[in-house]
């Protein structure tokens, strides 16, 4: 099973202070990673670095927005100084604004690819430079199950999650040579602070998703954890270009099977 440690490494997991990103990180520190988490505001970045270190977790922050390359490259520079290396990084950051087509501003448009699509592929190709100079590295973008379907008022965050499936093959195209996996992982629906609402017993949505979903319930956050752990760990270093569903079985089905 050493082909699934971590120990040594380092794992750069960008927005990951809440949710499934703060689900994946937990997941790569209990692998034996150093965590470095990014986001754009300090105060959340603080508390979710304290909650990593009162788990026994060696975590450290650093405040930039992935969307600005300027910035970003200088703290990526001063992370590469500061903590040697990066071997994994996790494009978890991310944003939905639920509007319809007609009714969204091209402004709201751009900021959800802005964040969602630009942002991984500046961080990526900031991180790449010295993953392939050394000839080893993992980088994990956090697509959707809107990578592959479409739903009514996400245009644009469907948009940009459909292209971040085509940007994780082509650079995992572009870099297989130099020992880079760029694999991603497509979250289905999962249980979190954002869906609690909607996750009571006699609500529409609720119930969709669970007939839905052959596996018969929404995810834990903690299902993701092993599928980054894999993806960030050196079993997994023949798999490249590649987005696992974690989904319960959703895409894999037109519906839920019948228990008769």
């Amino acid at each position: 099973m050493n082909s699934f440690s971590l120990q040594g490494k380092t794992a750069l997991i960008t927005g990951a202070t809440h949710g499934l990103g703060m689900a994946m990180a937990v997941g790569l520190a209990q692998a034996g990673a150093e965590l470095i988490i990014t986001n754009n505001l300090k105060e959340p970045l603080d508390a979710a670095i304290e909650q990593y270190i009162d788990l026994g977790f060696k975590a450290s922050g650093y405040v930039f927005d992935v969307t600005d390359e300027v910035e970003a490259e200088k703290q990526v520079a001063d992370i590469e100084k500061n903590h040697g290396k990066i071997d994994i990084l996790v494009n978890n950051a991310g944003i939905i604004l639920r509007v319809l087509a007609l009714d969204m501003p091209v402004a709201d448009f751009r900021k959800v690819v802005d964040v969602d699509l630009i942002g991984p592929f500046i961080m990526s190709k900031l991180v790449a430079k010295n993953m392939i100079e050394r000839r080893s590295g993992k980088i994990i973008n956090i697509c959707s199950m809107m990578s592959e379907l479409g739903r009514d008022n996400v245009s644009a965050y469907a948009s940009a999650k459909g292209g971040l499936k085509m940007l994780t093959r082509s650079l995992a195209t572009e870099w297989a040579k130099y020992n880079v996996q760029v694999n991603a992982i497509g979250p289905g629906y999962f249980a979190t602070s954002q869906t609690a609402p909607i996750r009571v017993d006699g609500h529409p949505f609720n119930d969709f998703i669970i007939s839905r979903t052959p596996a018969g319930r929404w995810g834990e956050p903690e299902d993701l954890a092993g599928t980054a752990v894999f993806l960030a760990s050196e079993a997994s270093n023949f798999i490249n270009g590649q987005v696992i569903y974690v989904d319960g079985g959703i895409l894999a089905t037109i519906g839920k099977p019948s228990n008769e």
